[in-house]
């Protein structure tokens, strides 16, 4: 019994309470390392938020602008605008036999939101050298013309989208 006692209080020879003291300093590390552990988790997600905070702001910017829209049609002397139609995003609109041979619309404001622009007219023209024209004005400027050549029935057409591809 009493060889059994002596075994009892002794790990690998050594008596059971260094070893038990040994195994609690260890745990305290471990625990210390933990919180390091944990602390530095922090101070990474800490970062990561402030990051995306950061980045979100440059993104404040009003992304679609508002601006000033007209559709211009136009033919040589002569020449006769039988249909003339326009899109601003979804909402469609045609004129039938507009009088003259100039057709102007009046200037409106489209968001870019809107993205896509149409404009397309039906002329017939008295001969080889008469022209139907076409423009798209976007905040005073012509953004887009379209020209077509020649006697008889003519169609041009334009699209316009806001959006960068």
């Amino acid at each position: 019994m009493e060889i059994f006692h002596k075994s009892y209080f002794y790990i690998n020879k050594k008596p059971i309470f260094g070893t038990l003291k040994n195994l609690f300093g260890e745990m305290k590390q471990f625990y210390k390392s933990k919180s390091l552990l944990r602390l530095s988790f922090l101070f990474a997600l800490l970062f990561s938020v402030i990051s995306v905070v950061n980045s979100c702001k440059k993104d404040d910017d009003e992304e679609f602008k508002d601006h000033v829209v007209k559709f211009e049609v136009k033919t040589t002397t002569g020449g006769v605008i039988k249909t003339v139609v326009t899109q601003v995003g979804t909402s469609q609109n045609t004129i039938f036999d507009p009088v003259g041979t100039t057709w102007t619309s009046d200037e409106f404001f489209v968001n870019s939101s809107q993205a896509q622009l149409n404009l397309d007219a039906n002329a017939v023209l008295p001969s080889a050298d008469s022209e139907l024209v076409i423009n798209l004005y976007i905040d005073g400027e012509i953004a887009k013309t379209d020209k077509k050549k020649g006697a008889g029935p003519m169609v041009a057409s334009i699209d316009y989208s806001f959006l960068e591809l």
